[in-house]
């Protein structure tokens, strides 16, 4: 980890990604089943405690438009919302947003994720300010390798962010897996 360490101060998940998370998720993800919204937002606000206690607010991975018009929704945005009204952190769902579209990850290697989404998240311009000298609390389904979480990190430190943390609904545990 040091060797290496990631951009974000810390990282922590809910679950780790096993037979049952990967249906909890794609169900969410693929299937846009909204119903387990309420416990995942208790059990991201009960990993993700420390974080929130620090964050001035909470702020999901963005999709593309391109890929938000195809898929409907977000669900990061509504794990960012349910970990928001969990926890009474505000909530910024538009402080990123994703500039390039980018296929997606299943099936890269770790610097195939990192360079498939690298450049592909800004701060808005209008959201600057909020950003500026805060401590960020970015919202995403799954921590694989990282990639995404430090593309969004730059992202917002570049807009001058103090600090950015990350709470995932799941992580993937392994070879493929990012230090937390």
């Amino acid at each position: 980890c040091l060797a290496d360490a990631p951009v974000f101060a810390t990282a922590r998940a809910a679950l780790a990604y096993d037979d049952h998370a990967r249906k909890l998720v794609l169900d969410l993800k693929r299937g846009g089943r909204r119903d387990g919204l309420k416990a995942f937002g208790g059990w991201m606000a009960r990993a993700g405690a420390e974080a929130l206690a620090e964050a001035d607010f909470v702020a999901p991975t963005p999709l593309h438009w391109t890929r938000l018009l195809e898929r409907r929704f977000n669900q990061s945005a509504w794990l960012a919302a349910s970990l928001s009204r969990a926890s009474g952190v505000k909530l910024s769902v538009d402080a990123l947003k994703r500039v390039k579209a980018t296929p997606i990850q299943g099936g890269l290697s770790a610097d195939g994720r990192r360079r498939n989404v690298q450049g592909a998240f800004q701060v808005r311009g209008s959201r600057k300010r909020l950003v500026e000298g805060r401590k960020v609390l970015l919202v995403d389904d799954v921590l694989t390798t990282g990639a995404t979480a430090e593309a969004c990190t730059r992202a917002l430190r570049r807009a001058g962010a103090a600090c950015v943390d990350v709470v995932t609904l799941a992580r993937v545990a392994g070879p493929r897996a990012a230090p937390i």
